[in-house]
């Protein structure tokens, strides 16, 4: 398969396919394609709508016609995006400078055919995972696997950082609703002040801490672990008495000589922001909302996999969101992009997809290490709706324009009571609301007065999911990934590696030092290389 991408373009074909829609973007710069003029064509939201059962993408406000959508989808054929995903589907090489697989979709793998990595059965080996993730979760829920005092867990906390629990936390808040078995807490931040919020929140008694790193090496979890366990001590617990780790095999956290509840594999061929769908997902979720409610979440995510693998490249949801985003970025010029969820229980999907995507894309270099053209990635925020348009709407109506995801709940999760107000109920006024703002942004409104002028031609897609089940958010969460990976093979960079995180941990073990000197001889006068870095160390110790 060809390394070409729109970034790193090593070939004729692709330097004038970029010239092509260089002029799209410029012919489309221009009143008579204003998204008025564009959404009064007939059929426009026919020809701009992706759907499968329980899912529907409408991209019909988004600055396309379709001349541009045909040249970006000559981007998807040049570039093999599809046949590079189908690839790291079967267990290829696609994170070169790791030489490593990227199999996060076997995680929610069917069936008994094997698929072999290594002469490893990789879906049988998480297939097992699962098995034992769903028996330990089934033995804490019959009391069999209890507290050290013989009571009942009745709360987990989640001790990791970043892909280790950014993912889990999103899934958590989307599907925990009144017949959650377990309360579920994070604690990601080394921030003491995040510990204690913690530790007020739970019963220490009742309490099972789930430790989860690869390496078992990350300085943050670390930190938090050790914090965790001496907390513990002083409250009379054996931390091994209410811990298990979720961790490569054979790491420091799957030590026997330092006993655990239990201890579930990671593996190196499913990376951290990818990892939801595996134990580092599983087990928490199990525990918090019940094994068959994980299973279900994965059956979600196996439905969008088995779309994006077998759909036609036109009817393909993923690939088109992966092509729009390119022609937002790198031909619209647009700085950011932002994921408006119009239900308060996808209010973590922005802060998990802004890992996802921005440490997946965030590149400068191609897999083979040549420069890009111009760095890759786009900034990714959200909040959910309303409170975004109670927050920086006003930028997006007559600031800077970027580009919005608006998503969409047909059933809210709450059947109960519901008032009506200026006849309409809470839902309908949620809808209400998404509907008008992405119509507003599309349509906008003149004013003889230029601060009431409203310009419009602003691009939003609006992404709809019938209901907050688990095999619907799973539908969602596979989307954004497989869009993010496909965005990456069409730009021409590696959407597994993350070399940028770490240079920072580097040169924060080098002031670590520092104070660990200082810590242990108080006389000790910091020498670190930077005055600046010396000037806080010392304002830190007075």
């Amino acid at each position: 398969m060809s390394p070409a991408g729109l970034l790193y373009p090593d070939d004729s074909s692709i330097k004038n396919l970029h010239a092509k829609l260089t002029q799209a973007a410029q012919d489309l710069n221009t009143p008579d394609h204003h998204l008025r003029k564009l959404l009064d064509r007939p059929g426009r939201f026919f020809d701009f709508s992706i759907g499968i059962d329980g899912f529907l993408m409408d991209f019909s406000r988004q600055r396309l016609d379709k001349n541009a959508l045909a040249l970006l989808r000559e981007a998807q054929v040049l570039s093999s995006a599809l046949e590079k995903f189908r690839a790291m589907t079967q267990g290829e090489i696609v994170n070169p400078t790791e030489n490593r697989a990227a199999l996060h979709t076997a995680a929610r793998g069917s069936g008994t055919s094997p698929l072999l990595f290594k002469e490893i059965d990789v879906k049988q080996q998480m297939q097992q995972v699962n098995k034992k993730i769903g028996q330990f979760c089934q033995s804490v829920h019959d009391g069999k696997i209890c507290s050290a005092s013989g009571k009942p867990f009745t709360q987990a906390v989640v001790i990791g950082i970043g892909g280790s629990y950014l993912g889990c936390e999103f899934v958590y808040q989307a599907l925990a609703d009144s017949d959650r078995i377990m309360d579920l807490l994070f604690l990601p931040n080394v921030d003491i002040d995040n510990f204690a919020r913690v530790i007020e929140a739970i019963d220490k008694e009742t309490t099972l801490w789930i430790v989860i790193s690869k390496s078992y090496t990350t300085t943050e979890t670390m930190a938090n672990l050790n914090q965790v366990s001496t907390w513990l001590k002083d409250q009379g617990i054996r931390p091994e008495d209410h811990m298990v780790t979720i961790t490569a095999k054979g790491s420091p956290g799957d030590d026997p000589d330092t006993p655990v509840l239990e201890s579930f594999y990671m593996f190196d061929f499913i990376g951290g922001r990818y990892s939801v769908s595996s134990a580092v997902g599983g087990l928490p979720l199990s525990l918090a909302l019940g094994y068959d409610v994980f299973q279900r979440f994965l059956d979600g995510c196996r439905i969008m996999d088995t779309h994006v693998l077998e759909s036609l490249p036109e009817n393909n949801i993923a690939l088109t969101a992966a092509l729009i985003s390119i022609w937002n970025t790198l031909y619209m010029g647009y700085p950011a992009q932002a994921i408006i969820p119009y239900a308060s229980r996808l209010a973590r999907l922005s802060p998990h997809v802004q890992q996802l995507y921005m440490e997946s894309l965030g590149k400068s270099v191609s897999p083979e290490g040549q420069i890009l053209s111009q760095p890759a990635g786009t900034i990714i925020f959200g909040e959910p709706g309303t409170n975004a348009q109670h927050s920086f709407f006003q930028l997006v109506h007559q600031g800077r324009a970027f580009p919005i995801d608006f998503i969409g709940v047909k059933s809210p999760g709450y059947s109960g009571l519901q008032a009506m107000s200026k006849g309409v109920s809470n839902h309908q006024e949620l809808w209400a609301n998404l509907l008008a703002q992405a119509g507003a942004l599309a349509l906008g409104r003149s004013s003889e007065d230029p601060a009431r002028n409203f310009d419009g031609n602003r691009p939003s897609t609006i992404i709809t999911i019938d209901n907050l089940k688990p095999e619907n958010v799973g539908m969602l969460l596979s989307f954004y990934e497989a869009r993010t990976v496909l965005e990456g093979f069409i730009l021409g960079v590696n959407p597994f590696d993350q070399f940028g995180v770490e240079l920072g941990k580097v040169m924060a073990g080098d002031i670590r030092k520092e104070m660990a000197a200082k810590n242990q001889d108080p006389s000790y006068t910091f020498a670190c290389k930077s005055q600046t870095d010396n000037f806080y160390l010392d304002l830190l110790f007075r």
